[in-house]
């Protein structure tokens, strides 16, 4: 079994990438997001030294952690934000590789797919088999983000601005899919990548 990370630019298209291959691949797919949301929920090690850190103040009716006020606590204390990154990083990392030790027990996918914008600040490529790039050139992200999600020239900026450069990108990764034009080329691209496995549809 592959364990493929999945990295890009925001506005790139790495969502609409994975759900082509889930549609079309016997694989298993996790965005490093949401996991980080599951290792906060009550009663794991995550969550008990998170609230230690931070303080019950973060912690919503129902004992969850809010998200608006652990952001709020830290913007307050930006001195925080490493230490937060520094619990939730190595968290996700193993509830990742326990989900693909599973997965390599069961045999019944040949692709686990792990996605996140920081797969390579965070060290992933030490753990995958294959790092790719979804990569879309700057002014078809601009327009991407301008119509999907409404954001303005200068947050784009600032946005794409903290990310690494294509350069970094491309240094770090195994394979590139260009998704600056129609999707179908892009799926196309996939396709080719990914022939060599029998199984594909």
């Amino acid at each position: 079994m592959k364990f493929i990370g999945i990295t890009g630019g925001v506005g790139a298209g790495k969502s609409k990438v994975l759900k082509f291959i889930k549609s079309h691949y016997p694989c298993e797919i996790y965005l490093a997001d949401e996991v980080a949301h599951l290792v906060k929920e009550p009663g794991t090690e995550c969550y008990r030294t998170l609230v230690e850190l931070l303080g019950t103040e973060i912690l919503a009716g129902d004992g969850q952690i809010d998200r608006r006020l652990m952001a709020d606590r830290i913007f307050k204390d930006p001195g925080l934000l490493q230490k937060v990154n520094d619990i939730i990083h190595p968290a996700v990392r193993i509830w990742l590789l326990e989900k693909y030790e599973e997965a390599k027990r069961k045999e019944e996918v040949e692709l686990f797919f792990v996605e996140a914008a920081l797969l390579i600040e965070c060290g992933y490529g030490e753990l995958v088999d294959e790092m790719w790039y979804v990569y879309a050139e700057e002014s078809v992200r601009y327009a991407r983000l301008a119509e999907t999600r409404g954001y303005s020239a200068e947050k784009i900026g600032q946005i794409m601005g903290r990310q690494l450069s294509e350069e970094t990108f491309r240094r770090n990764c195994d394979f590139v899919i260009d998704n600056s034009g129609s999707f179908e080329e892009t799926c196309r691209q996939i396709e080719k990548k990914l022939e060599a496995f029998t199984w594909q549809e």
